[in-house]
């Protein structure tokens, strides 16, 4: 059994070393939003890569929509090359670095017992699971660093990856934490 993951979201930061002129960004940008009495920085969307960028005065800018860490870089480069072309930026380009990455995973062909993972004595994750609360356990893993919500489903979402290698990674651990405990339970078709 191969589940099927789909990145959904990678988020990455940036640092300029310069101050960023939020009011001349605004009237630069149309596609922008900004409320400075609301919240103190520029809100930026781009089509390609598809993406959302938070600017603040101090040069901080995250970007947030990418799929990949590659488009997540690339957007973030793209939004610098902008924020030049339009007069507002001089320095040289910022190192970028990915915060999270999230995950959607669907266990094909399987559901997970999450009473028994609950339950289990299992190693290299910590369970919280309160069904009157929320339908699905958090759990949290050491190794990749991740946390992962899991669903009777069979479907899981994973969160806290620096690396999509790491997300790859983390699922395999999981997935072998359930069997090891009894949790995954394989539904085969004939």
């Amino acid at each position: 059994m191969k589940p099927h993951i789909i990145i959904e979201n990678v988020v990455a930061s940036a640092r300029v070393d310069q101050k960023i002129d939020l009011k001349a960004a605004a009237a630069s940008f149309p596609e922008k939003a900004y409320r400075p009495g609301t919240f103190p920085g520029l809100v930026l969307k781009m089509e390609k890569p598809r993406s959302s960028f938070l600017l603040f005065e101090n040069g901080n800018i995250i970007c947030t929509g990418t799929r990949s860490e590659i488009d997540a870089r690339d957007a973030v480069m793209k939004c610098v090359e902008e924020l030049r072309r339009a007069g507002l930026l001089w320095t040289r380009n910022p190192e970028v670095k990915i915060r999270n990455i999230v995950a959607y995973v669907n266990l094909e062909d399987a559901s997970i017992d999450v009473e028994s993972l609950a339950a289990a004595d299992k190693t290299g994750i910590e369970v919280m699971y309160e069904p009157e609360q929320f339908p699905g356990a958090i759990c949290h893993m050491e190794d990749p660093r991740v946390a992962f919500l899991a669903f009777s489903t069979g479907k899981l979402i994973c969160t806290g990856a620096r690396r999509e290698e790491d997300v790859y990674r983390a699922v395999e651990n999981f997935m072998q934490i359930l069997e090891e405990n009894g949790a995954l339970i394989r539904h085969d078709h004939p």
